[in-house]
């Protein structure tokens, strides 16, 4: 996924869930240490409702470096 900088027609950012449209709210940082050297770090952006299992997902894996709120 690659992150870019919204445009004014694409409105703001969304969750990173599967289907979901919902603008984010929280910022997951990661990064896979098997693929990724420290300077890299990869963002999922999280709705209130997805937050907490997007960064499950990260945490068993042992990618998740952190969230923080998403602010625009």
């Amino acid at each position: 996924m690659f992150v870019t900088e919204p445009g004014p027609a694409d409105g703001p950012p969304q969750c990173s869930a599967k289907g979901c449209r919902r603008d984010a709210t929280t910022d997951l940082r990661w990064r896979n240490p098997r693929l990724h050297d420290a300077a890299r770090v990869k963002h999922w952006l999280a709705c209130d409702e997805h937050a907490t299992t997007l960064g499950d997902f990260l945490s068993v894996r042992g990618f998740l470096l952190g969230s923080e709120p998403f602010a625009r």
